[in-house]
């Protein structure tokens, strides 16, 4: 997945070209290559992202819940979200890790993206939940996160299976400001460009926001 993004990346690379590739791609070979259960008679791949199961519909890019929710679905309402799930289905593939994490300077090329991934996300992320460890964590319930005993308050999100990313957040004080660590398991370099883990984490955030 080497095409880089940006953050106004609907149109900077539209939306439309990328569901023209996913039109020409074969679905047997998608769904070998992702993984992603694959229904003929539905004409749909069963699609987990953020631990939440959606079907997405081939040769026309479409989503929808596999059962009804009421809370905020990322994959149905933000566009970053769907970009990034439809490139994954374009390019992806399953990649095993060791069971590691890695810092985004640890990852290939981190080092040039780093400025933007920590104003957009590690910034972010502790500026908006550093002195609200509550709503953070009740949030990260509501998104079937899985609690982790790093930094004041720690969660781990798995974005597709076997992909994981942990939010860490150190509160602040009247001498220090919040802080955060975001760590990725070691498997995201064999399959993802740096910029990706940046909007990855952008649509982590934003979705939290919004429960």
């Amino acid at each position: 997945m080497d095409i880089a993004y940006e953050k106004d990346n609907k149109e900077r690379v539209p939306f439309e070209h990328y569901k023209e590739e996913y039109r020409k791609k074969d679905p047997q070979e998608i769904r070998v290559r992702t993984g992603f259960p694959y229904s003929e008679e539905r004409q749909c791949f069963t699609v987990r992202f953020l631990g939440k199961d959606y079907e997405v519909g081939f040769p026309e890019f479409t989503v929808r819940r596999t059962e009804e929710d009421d809370s905020y679905c990322p994959l149905l309402v933000m566009n970053a979200a769907q970009v990034f799930v439809l490139r994954f289905l374009i390019e992806g593939a399953q990649a095993s890790g060791t069971g590691k994490f890695m810092t985004y300077r640890d990852i290939p090329w981190g080092e040039v993206y780093y400025r933007q991934f920590n104003g957009r996300c590690m910034m972010r992320l502790a500026f908006s939940y550093g002195n609200k460890l509550d709503a953070f964590r009740a949030a990260c319930e509501k998104l079937g996160a899985t609690e982790i005993q790093q930094g004041d308050a720690g969660y781990e999100f798995e974005v597709f299976a076997g992909f994981f990313v942990r939010f860490q957040l150190w509160s602040g004080d009247d001498e220090f400001p919040p802080s955060s660590q975001i760590l990725f398991s070691d498997n995201f370099p064999a399959v993802f460009h740096p910029e990706d883990l940046v909007v990855v984490c952008d649509i982590i955030i934003g979705t939290l926001k919004n429960l």
